[in-house]
């Protein structure tokens, strides 16, 4: 039953970081890139860490393996939320369709240095 559980969790996640580095690929701006990589490769990575804290079941090896998922999911989400704002206000364009762009009201950098 364990191996069946790992076997189903590990496929998991290396289909989301699949996803992740084909959503590189077809996602339109680096915004979209930024967003589909941060919460595939979180979930993959966080299922991996999951398979090696079933595989271990050394009560050491599982403290590590949560903290880390823990760690991960709390601060993964922040820093993408901060590299995009930063590309934003430096000038990396949007994709041509973008629909809502919550930002425009506030000056970018350069308008601010003057």
């Amino acid at each position: 039953m364990t191996d069946i559980l790992i076997a189903v969790l590990s496929t998991i996640g290396a289909l989301a970081i699949l996803f992740a580095s084909i959503g590189i690929i077809r996602m339109p701006d680096f915004y979209l890139r930024l967003s589909v990589t941060v919460k595939a490769a979180t979930l993959g990575v966080g299922l991996f860490l999951i398979c090696a804290a079933i595989i271990f079941p050394d009560v050491s090896v599982t403290t590590k393996a949560v903290a880390i998922v823990f760690f991960l999911v709390l601060t993964a989400p922040v820093a993408a939320h901060m590299i995009a704002r930063t590309a934003y206000h430096t000038g990396i364009p949007t994709w041509k369709d973008t629909v809502m762009d919550e930002f425009e009201k506030e000056p970018k950098q350069e308008e601010q240095e003057k």
